[in-house]
């Protein structure tokens, strides 16, 4: 990673770097946090940390500007831990592989955690300069964003003291965000009976792989194939002519980022297994087609297994399919109030086989409660019709836009004076925490910015060299234009 500390801005880079050497998954952000802690400590800083673990560090004003409003900036701790199948790849244990290459920094096989590892750097490089102009500073960094905000959810009235806030978890340079999509968490618990498996069976495993993935909010428009639905839909199409008996089916390893694998593990009749082999090239091929755009890069593959102890019955078996064919999946409305935004979306993230049960874990995410709850109560409908139970968990509140934000207008009017050009003003069908800190900071101007960050929540993530600088510069810009307090 020495190339990195070359690129410029170098603080922001070097930051970067330390953030990459430790690891720093949803749910494993101790180490880099103590690692924050102990280097703001060193420097003197006022450092706190919250009942859920969230850190807050203050920085006195520079000198002459006392008297601006105070301001914190915000971004997560965690990244999301994506890998490619064929790496090698501990996320609690070994740094990330970050590279450079061409106009972009990503990563060897991995997630980069740019999202929202590139804010958090410079938030601490601001903390770490004598230099940068700024008034009264705080930095908020919340734990488990990625896994379900719990340290947003947990953040208490009373422990910041700004009134405004930059939030950095954008990933579009040129873009400012004054609003985002809410969501909730779905997950299916579908009942399973077992039976022996019939004589001269054969077992296999069926893999999907090859799929691009990515940010089930931001990338969820772009009508990437979903590993998930697309097995069930073979297995839905095939497993009655080929007598197919499901062991175990898995796919997705996160509820917020689209599915790029998915397996599953059955018994057929010896006979059938080369009737299977060609009727899984034809919907290879069939998938090919469809999402020739999209997908280039999709492969079914087949092996042998190891025969298992039991299979599914036949009931059990046909009720999953049916609810795994039948629920929605991805876009289910565009917004008319924001031309080109996605409104309501549904995620089919995560299929795990345990003892008596098959669980499915999806993400709705909408712009507006009311879009959240017809969602809601199709997958409520569904799971009757499939003898199954739903379960609705993790609600979180959308940010709803502000047209007389004060800093929006700062950081619009700012960018226009160092780029020349109008920023787009835009609303994220993706869960910022904006939402969630409106309920102990009902009052506090809001406003999210960042760098072009392309396939995040999937190990293709990269972040554009130059929209950093971009960034970095508007970031520092703003700072210094705060007005005085009132």
């Amino acid at each position: 990673m020495a190339a990195l500390s070359a690129l410029y801005p170098q603080p922001l880079w070097q930051w970067f770097e330390q953030i990459c050497a430790i690891p720093h998954p949803s749910k494993h952000e101790q180490a880099l946090s103590k690692h924050i802690q102990d280097w703001a400590g060193n420097l003197g800083l006022n450092v706190v940390e919250d009942k859920v673990g969230n850190l807050i560090i203050k920085k006195p004003a520079t000198p002459g500007m006392e008297n601006r409003k105070p301001v914190v900036i915000q971004a997560h701790l965690d990244m999301v831990p994506q890998k490619n199948a064929d790496k090698v790849h501990d996320f609690t244990k070994d740094p990330i592989e970050a590279y450079v290459d061409g106009d972009w920094v990503t990563a060897n096989g991995t997630t980069l955690g740019a999202d929202n590892g590139i804010g958090m750097a410079s938030a601490l490089a601001i903390l770490g300069s004598s230099e940068i102009k700024h008034g009264p500073l705080e930095v908020l960094l919340t734990i488990d964003e990625e896994a379900g905000m719990t340290g947003a959810f947990g953040l208490e009235p009373g422990m910041l003291e700004a009134e405004i806030l930059i939030n950095t978890d954008s990933e579009q340079e040129g873009e400012i965000y004054m609003g985002c999509a809410g969501g909730v968490d779905a997950e299916f618990s579908v009942p399973v009976s077992w039976q022996s498996v019939a004589a001269d069976s054969k077992a296999v495993t069926l893999s999907l792989s090859g799929l691009k993935g990515g940010h089930s909010g931001v990338n969820i428009h772009l009508g990437r194939g979903n590993a998930n639905k697309l097995l069930a839909r073979f297995l839905v199409a095939e497993a009655q002519e080929l007598q197919l008996q499901l062991s175990e089916l898995a796919g997705g390893s996160l509820r917020n980022a689209i599915p790029r694998e998915a397996a599953v593990t059955l018994c057929l009749p010896a006979s059938k297994v080369d009737l299977l082999q060609q009727k899984i090239k034809v919907f290879e091929q069939l998938a090919q087609t469809e999402l020739a755009a999209v997908e280039p890069a999709i492969k079914f593959s087949l092996r042998e297994a190891t025969l298992p102890e039991q299979v599914m019955t036949a009931v059990s078996q046909q009720a999953l399919l049916n609810l795994l064919h039948a629920c929605p999946n991805g876009v289910m409305r565009m917004s008319d109030d924001v031309p080109g935004v996605t409104e309501t979306s549904l995620n089919m993230g995560v299929i795990s086989t345990n003892e008596n049960q098959v669980q499915v874990l999806c993400l709705i995410r909408s712009l507006i409660d009311s879009g959240r709850e017809h969602v809601e109560t199709m997958l409520a409908s569904l799971a009757q019709l499939a003898g199954a139970e739903v379960t609705f968990s993790g609600a979180y509140p959308g940010w709803k836009p502000d047209p007389d934000s004060a800093v929006m207008k700062i950081v619009n009017d700012t960018y226009q004076d160092i780029y020349h050009k109008q920023p787009v003003i835009m609303v994220i069908h993706a869960g910022l925490e904006c939402g969630l800190f409106k309920k102990p900071y009902p009052e506090m101007d809001m406003v999210s910015i960042g760098p072009t960050i392309r396939y995040p929540h999937g190990p293709d993530e990269m972040v554009n060299i130059e929209t950093v600088g971009q960034y970095w510069q508007l970031l520092l810009a703003v700072l210094e234009r705060i007005p005085p307090k009132n």
